[in-house]
């Protein structure tokens, strides 16, 4: 389900510009602008129940143990919005 964008890139650029804020405050909030940026639904809006699209999806890791993807989409690579280093 692809939408009109309600986000510019610039504005989306203006708006996570100056944020200082750690990975864990801002990933989701962060991720949810890049949909509104590529017309795209968010997990919450496109799956209520999580079951194919979330955020901190449990998952096996393919080399032992558990662990989490930051964002999941069943049929995707699991993703991750780890932060850059600041210079």
């Amino acid at each position: 389900m692809t939408t009109a964008p309600t986000l510019t890139p610039a504005e989306f650029a203006a708006r996570w510009r100056d944020i200082e804020t750690t990975e864990k405050a801002s990933a989701q909030a962060h991720f949810i602008d890049l949909c509104r940026m590529l017309g795209q639904p968010a997990p919450h809006e496109a799956d209520p129940t999580g079951e194919s699209y979330a955020f901190e999806k449990a998952l096996e890791k393919s080399v032992g143990g558990a662990g989490f993807a930051d964002v999941w989409k069943r049929g995707f690579s699991p993703g991750s919005t780890r932060a850059s280093a600041r210079t």
